[in-house]
């Protein structure tokens, strides 16, 4: 009896908790896209910092969830977060060049948080850096919809992940991220 308890336990570990079996052989600091004016940006020169990687689309039921990243961004920088808003186009949702694109969120929005070219998110095509977090931790990485939130931790490893249910002013979001802040 205590046996199939452990085994049966040991199979729930293996199914559930994707972050036990994180290899980490990079780190997110590997990693570079370029912002939407065609310069790199290496994610290197965040080290030590919090970084939340939120794929985002303009025509999207959740892109009002700018004002919320631009708000956590406003509150938190000086505490070491950094906020990146990754457009693409893996779900049909976002301008067609990167310059209707910052154009949208600088006009609509006034977002001043760094923002990447348009890049994929998921499949084969996807940036390596969402490759790289899907290995890593797990398909609760891979965003499943625009305004997927993912949280690297000053390590440099994923911290946690949110779907695009979940606002950036939510309480279980300001929890997690006010946590790795502190770490």
């Amino acid at each position: 009896m205590l046996k199939s308890k452990i085994i049966l336990f040991i199979i729930m570990i293996s199914l559930f908790s994707s972050k036990l079996n994180a290899s980490y052989e990079k780190l997110a600091f590997d990693f570079s896209f370029k912002d939407l004016d065609g310069s790199e940006m290496k994610l290197a020169d965040f080290k030590d910092k919090v970084i939340v990687v939120t794929n985002v689309a303009s025509y999207c039921g959740f892109t009002s969830q700018y004002e919320d990243l631009q708000e956590i961004w406003e509150k938190y920088q000086s505490k070491g977060l950094v906020v990146i808003g990754v457009p693409s186009n893996s779900f049909n949702q976002e301008m067609e060049t990167n310059k209707e694109i910052k154009n949208f969120c600088e006009a609509k929005f006034g977002i001043s948080f760094p923002m990447t070219e348009k890049v994929e998110v998921k499949g084969s095509n996807a940036h390596d850096f969402y490759k790289w977090a899907n290995k890593n931790f797990g398909r609760d990485a891979i965003p499943k919809w625009n305004f997927h939130k993912i949280i690297i931790g000053k390590d440099g490893k994923i911290y946690d992940t949110f779907s695009s249910m979940t606002k950036p002013s939510s309480k279980k979001f300001v929890k997690v991220l006010e946590e790795a802040l502190k770490k």
